[in-house]
């Protein structure tokens, strides 16, 4: 939108503090924190909370502790998943699934492997389950490629779209501001003493405040013309839900774990509400354009999940596709978050980086952008990592804290050789 006289704007001014673009799991937990601190809030987003176009919409969320030999991230998890049932109980509503995580590993010295030990000197439950314990107690798996399982009795499954709308429901009745409207790309000049003043949206608004916090997921690219060009993906995520068959409860999240196969890139959720078992394929598709992604499920998906399946749950292979999603992931090349002040304006912090990895995280990512843009310094360095993992800058690609991104190494799946390796994606 052209700049043009103040006069021309219906300006919507914040008294005190903050306005926070971009009402997905990273923007409304901030929105909440920072309201907590006591601060006024402007809430803004070009859809409702939870929208299915964008990335913390659609059913169900992996929450684990498992990343590897990382320490900080599964106490991270620990401290969100805390925070999610607390929301559930203000709410009344179900957010959170406690299926357990069940980790396929097909070789001794994986991402399981490191995430055991890490787990156990952590203090989160964990067990190493061998072989024949995977095919007993759950016989619905086809493990017969499997060395060994690590499993998370206390990990489970997020209700995503649902999670979002009731921390935004929260945020407005405590007196929270959410505003329906698209937030444009802010004018150069409105920074030039290194501050910024203000943001004005498609709806002709101008957004006035001390304190910015952009948080608008696979939008940032175009929010934050350039800035975010090396650091920042937009790829385009496909799943399917396949129908359980009538009468068989095997594949329903009273009898079937959340599930992630790292080495096949592959992750699910059993049936909740009688959606289906979710199959994620998860390697990084395509780059695209959350405006004007077209998000049909394509034939190509439901064939690489139905060949994954008759691997994994024979029993539910040729079952119907009860439901698909087409949503986009806005990730970074090492799978870290975004979390840091903007380069040329002091009052500005820049969130994102997290999809698929980041939901579970929401509450704790909050949390901790709320201490930044509050100066609460103290509060800050509880929750900071000890690194710079969420440093805005560029990252080299590597294989993170989600799956290994390729299925190369399956030749059982068509077009496997085909897809691209070494990208890390997400759950």
């Amino acid at each position: 939108m052209p700049d043009g006289p103040a006069a021309a704007y219906h300006r919507v001014v914040v008294q005190q503090r903050v306005v926070v673009v971009g009402a997905g799991v990273m923007g409304a937990w901030t929105a909440r924190w920072l309201q907590r601190r006591g601060m006024a809030v402007i809430l803004v987003d070009q859809y409702s909370p939870g929208s299915s176009l964008a990335s913390s919409g659609g059913e169900t969320r992996v929450t684990r502790s498992g990343h590897g030999s990382d320490d900080y991230y599964p106490l991270w998890q620990r401290h969100a998943l805390g925070q999610w049932r607390e929301l559930e109980q203000a709410a009344h509503r179900r957010l959170f699934v406690e299926t357990g995580v069940l980790w396929l590993a097909h070789r001794d010295d994986g991402f399981e492997a490191e995430s055991f030990p890490t787990l156990k000197r952590l203090g989160i439950p964990v067990e190493r389950l061998a072989h024949p314990e995977v095919a007993n107690r759950w016989p619905q798996i086809g493990s017969d490629d499997l060395e060994w399982a690590l499993f998370e009795p206390e990990g489970g499954a997020l209700m995503a779209r649902e999670g979002v709308a009731a921390v935004a429901d929260l945020f407005r009745a405590e007196g929270g501001t959410l505003l329906h409207d698209r937030v444009m790309p802010p004018i150069q000049t409105d920074g030039a003493d290194g501050r910024l003043h203000r943001l004005r949206t498609s709806a002709g608004s101008e957004l006035a405040a001390d304190r910015f916090v952009l948080a608008a997921g696979p939008w940032l690219l175009k929010l934050l013309i350039g800035l975010l060009d090396d650091v920042l993906e937009v790829t385009r995520q496909e799943y399917v839900y396949l129908a359980s068959p009538p009468g068989d409860a095997r594949f329903d999240a009273s009898h079937l774990p959340t599930w992630v196969d790292y080495d096949r890139a592959f992750y699910g959720v059993p049936s909740i509400a009688g959606r289906g078992l979710k199959i994620a394929p998860d390697y990084a598709g395509p780059a695209v354009d959350p405006d004007t992604q077209d998000r049909r499920i394509s034939d190509r998906i439901v064939d690489l999940a139905r060949a994954f399946a008759r691997v994994r749950f024979p029993g539910i292979a040729d079952q119907p596709v009860a439901e698909g999603r087409v949503c986009q992931y806005e990730a970074t090349p090492d799978t870290n978050f975004i979390i840091d002040r903007h380069p040329m304006w002091e009052n500005a912090w820049v969130v994102g980086g997290g999809s698929g990895h980041g939901f579970k995280h929401g509450p704790s990512i909050g949390e901790y952008v709320s201490a930044l843009v509050s100066g609460d310094e103290a509060a800050a360095a509880q929750l900071a990592p000890p690194d710079d993992r969420f440093a805005l800058r560029p990252r080299e690609r590597v294989l993170g804290m989600r799956t290994s991104g390729t299925m190369s190494e399956w030749p059982g799946l068509p077009g496997s050789a085909g897809l691209p390796g070494s990208v890390a994606s997400g759950h």
